[in-house]
């Protein structure tokens, strides 16, 4: 099953209550002024006005003060994860801020991979209120949350292939939870079952949190007569845009179910735990 496309929305500028809105008041009195003109030229007036203003806003420091967040769309997804991801904007004080953050909320959105698109729109504050502007945040949430994948994968560094699954089901519970569950078997005689959790968002912590059940088995016949299994748990305890912190805990167990070694050295297989942690940089 194909994931679906994400559509992202670039952020909408419909108007802002500030002092270039005044501006552009006093300019669109010019057009009644122009009415006798043809339509082209008018046009070609007011897309000159408009360029200027975008100008200014990106060449000039334009204070603005986000009034409210509307968010609009969410059937399942709970507002509050939504809300989260856009705490940001309400720190923007120029409308150059406000484009930037709009844009990096638009981003945050569609990596949780559970809407089909994100449109985020800027229009003017109450009347009461000049120089404020309102934040609409809309959403179109996936149609599609069951999404299944299967595929063959060869080793750079090594001859032998693997074979993997997996099916993963996404905002069960509206928290951008995603849950998965994977199989995978190479020619190397080793096979791997788990199954997870991700949560972008988890009691208030700024970073997402994950947690893993695993279960391996391989065979060392190349080289031995043992087999090894390991039955663990893994913590993403940390995680960023280039970092991760992992930290693995595994039950692991040597065996000998052929028998084919001497019995000095069946005795000295054993069990142990094994507690690592993982820095990815």
């Amino acid at each position: 099953m194909a994931e679906p496309e994400h559509v992202i929305s670039d952020p909408v500028v419909q108007n802002h209550n500030n002092e270039d809105e005044n501006e552009l008041q006093e300019r669109s009195d010019d057009v009644e002024d122009d009415e006798d003109e043809d339509p082209e030229s008018q046009k070609a007036k007011l897309r000159n006005r408009f360029q200027n203003f975008f100008r200014r806003i990106q060449h000039e420091s334009v204070s603005i003060r986000v009034h409210d967040v509307l968010i609009k769309g969410n059937t399942k997804t709970k507002d509050t994860l939504i809300e989260a991801e856009t705490a940001s904007l309400k720190d923007a004080s120029t409308i150059k801020e406000l484009l930037a953050a709009s844009g990096d909320v638009s981003f945050r959105l569609q990596a949780l991979e559970i809407f089909d698109s994100v449109k985020i729109t800027l229009d003017s504050g109450p009347p009461e209120l000049p120089g404020t502007a309102n934040v609409i945040v809309d959403v179109v949430e996936t149609k599609s949350p069951l999404l299944g994948e299967i595929g063959v994968f060869n080793k750079g560094e090594a001859s032998s292939s693997t074979l993997e699954g997996t099916l993963k089901y996404k905002n069960i519970f509206g928290y951008g939870d995603l849950w998965d569950g994977s199989l995978a078997y190479d020619c190397d005689h080793k096979a791997e079952a788990s199954a997870g959790v991700f949560l972008p968002r988890f009691k208030g912590l700024g970073n997402p949190v994950t947690a893993r059940l695993f279960l391996q088995s391989r065979d060392w016949l190349k080289f031995s007569s043992f087999k090894e299994r390991s039955l663990g748990l893994s913590l993403g305890l940390f995680s960023t845009r280039n970092h991760d912190v992992v930290y693995n805990l595994a039950w692991r167990t040597l065996t000998d179910p052929s028998r084919m070694a001497s019995s000095s050295i069946r005795e000295a297989a054993w069990s142990w735990f094994t507690f690592i942690f993982e820095v990815h940089i």
